[in-house]
This record gives C-alpha cells, structure tokens and sequence, in this order.
C-alpha cells in the first residue's frame, strides 16, 4: 500500500511539474523583404495560458554558425531558457538570423536584410499572435557573439522598438575581425552580407556597434555587456566599454572567468534577464502571479 501511495505520490507531482513548465510554439514568419520563410521559437510561461495578461517580450539572438533554436538545444541545461520565461513571466522569442547575417540589411544581396525581417516583420508577427505588451516598454532584446552585435545594433537604430538592449560575447567590432591573419576565412564568411570581395574598412566600420556610442548616448536606452575574459572577442567588448564611460553612457558592464562557450552563456544569460526585469518593472510590465 506504501508503494502505491509513493507511486502515485510521484506521478501527481510529476504532472504538477509538467503543467507547470513553459511551452515552446514553432512559428513561421514570413518576409516578404527577403520573400522567404524562416520559423522562430517562442517560449510561453506557464502562467500565459492561465489568464488573459499580456505579457513583456525578449527577443534572444542567436550567434554566427547558428539557427533560430540554438538557445533551447546547446545550453547544457535545456531547460535554461523556459525557467527564465517561468520566473520572470516573460516570453521569449528566438528569431532565426541564418549563419552568418550579423543581423543587418546587406548593401549587396537582397537575401539577406535581417534588419528589416527582425524590425519589421518578426516583431509585428508575434504581437499579432501573442498577448504582448505591444510598446517599447515591454521589448528588449539581447543575444551572443554576432548577436550580441545585433542586439545593440538594432536597439540603436530603432530605439522606438526596444526600452533595454544585451550583448554576451559580442562581435562589437567586426573590422577588427579582419586581421592578417584571418582575413580571407572571415571575409568568406561575411559573403552573404558583403559579397564575394568583402567591404572596405569603411564599410565595416559603419556597421560596427563600436562606433554607434553617440547614438547609444541619445537613446538613452537600459543597457547590459557583458564577456569572458578568455573569450577571443574580450578586446572589442572593453573598447566599447572604455568608450561608453568616456562618453558618460550609462549602462552595466562585466567580465566574468570564461570563453566563447555555451557554458559561459548559459550563466551570462540569468544576470541579463534579472536586468532587463527590473527595467520591465519599473515601466510597470512586469505580469504578477
């Protein structure tokens, strides 16, 4: 009888554990800028099935080499970002940003304008398909390596989009990825966004984060940065900082024991989101059990 009382102890709480856990939609989104379809993930709190809120957005970028479900399947826990979407009652969106887009419209080929898809399609798809607070106040963004570089890019050139912006492990400077000794294999791999003979410094230098400082400056938006100190992108990221202090931009930068690993962003990702939920808060978009 003891066994069968602890048997079905177990199973009721297994299934208090399940229906308590966040859900994952696969969405199609379509861009008619690009004429394509790409499929984003969107991770719902348990509490959004309960009630009729609406609810506060983060938009979580992949990196380069990555795809749109990257957060949910190479995180050694896989569970790291639907407890965050739990906790802090939250949805999360994962875009898709192809391999190697660095989340910018591409002066050279209409297949890839990952600007206008993230602005101007994919925000405008999930407010229409979720309850969404559908206002900056409740939208941030954040993501890693390239799209660390796409989420402070995109929240400086439309800051009417976005209250908060994150970078972990960003490709801050993608000029200075272009040294002697790596040029020809990273101008490869930026050919979908500068084609096949690459771009002058000039043009990488308009692209880069590095020197969006005095737009950061008049967007006055709640920022967060943060790399390891093994990571190989380390240098970049304190430029930016060291810039940022100079020009009195506020915002909340660390370097933590690490490299550029899904270890260290699994513990970077917690301290991002606890940051843009005081932001959320504050703007009163916060949804309370």
């Amino acid at each position: 009888m003891k066994k069968l009382l602890l048997v079905c102890i177990a199973f009721l709480l297994g299934n208090t554990i399940f229906s308590f856990a966040a859900t994952v939609d696969t969405l199609q989104i379509p861009s008619i800028a690009m004429n394509k379809t790409y499929k984003a993930a969107v991770v719902l709190p348990n509490s959004y099935a309960k009630g009729k809120s609406v609810y506060p957005v983060l938009y979580l970028l992949h990196g380069a080499y990555g795809h749109y479900k990257d957060w949910l399947s190479s995180t050694p826990d896989k569970n790291t970002v639907k407890n965050l979407a739990d906790q802090y009652n939250i949805i999360i969106v994962m875009p898709e940003g192809e391999t190697f887009s660095f989340y910018l419209n591409s002066p050279v080929n209409k297949g890839s304008q990952f600007e206008t898809y993230i602005t101007e399609e994919v925000i405008q798809k999930i407010d229409r398909t979720y309850r969404t607070v559908n206002d900056k106040k409740g939208r941030v963004i954040a993501g890693l390596s390239m799209g660390g570089h796409g989420a402070l890019y995109l929240s400086a050139k439309h800051p009417e989009l976005f209250c908060a912006a994150g970078s972990m492990s960003g490709a801050v400077d993608m000029g200075s990825m272009l040294n002697p000794e790596s040029k020809d294999r990273t101008t490869k791999l930026m050919e979908p966004v500068f084609g096949v003979e690459g771009a002058s410094q000039e043009v990488y230098a308009s692209h880069a984060v590095l020197n969006m400082v005095e737009k950061m400056k008049i967007n006055k938006l709640g920022l967060i940065m943060d790399c390891g100190v093994d990571d190989f992108l380390i240098e970049p990221n304190r430029e930016l900082h060291r810039r940022l202090v100079y020009s009195k931009v506020p915002h909340d930068y660390t370097e933590r024991p690490g490299a550029h690993t899904w270890e260290y962003w699994e513990n970077a990702l917690p301290y991002q989101v606890l940051f843009f939920s005081k932001i959320l808060k504050s703007n009163g978009v916060l949804v309370i059990n």
